[in-house]
């Protein structure tokens, strides 16, 4: 099979989920409400977050979320509500796991015909190649975020002990 850049980017996600997940998983519940400073994500709203981006982008390109997640297309205002709701690390790991699951579906079905689709999110509009590249690149600035955050809390990223 021939590389394409839908395929390069989703080989791209699954090792970043990797990462994320690990450290999730590795990172005690009682860190989950740590913040740097007020104002600022806490360990936790940074994993809701990519999760919420997670259902959010694939729902501008039409790509329904679990209803259960609460997130409507275009709607930033239901992403944020995802990523402040109180839940215990368990739920939010699943809630990250399952937005994956999630994000690359829609990413599969991604064909290259419709990379150069016009899409809007946030006001802005993408096409729908760049609204991939986008939201990759976008996780991994969070990616970076939460290591900064576990080893401010003495916590190893488990692939780098």
């Amino acid at each position: 099979q021939s590389a394409s850049v839908m395929s390069d980017l989703s080989s791209d996600v699954a090792e970043t989920e990797k990462k994320f997940i690990a450290l999730a998983k590795e990172i005690p519940a009682a860190k989950y409400d740590w913040r740097p400073a007020p104002g600022i994500r806490s360990i936790g709203e940074v994993i809701r977050h990519v999760a919420s981006d997670n259902y959010l982008i694939p729902a501008s390109l039409g790509h329904a979320p679990d209803p259960a997640t609460g997130i409507k297309a275009g709607d930033y205002k239901t992403a944020g509500a995802f990523e402040k709701k109180q839940a215990t690390k368990e739920q939010t790991v699943a809630d990250l796991e399952t937005s994956f699951a999630s994000l690359k579906q829609a990413m599969q079905e991604t064909t290259p015909a419709k990379l150069g689709n016009q899409v809007k999110l946030f006001g802005e509009s993408f096409t729908t190649q760049k609204l991939w590249v986008t939201g990759t690149t976008h996780m991994h600035e969070h990616l970076g975020q939460l290591i900064a955050y576990a080893r401010m809390n003495g916590v190893k990223p488990p692939w780098s002990q």
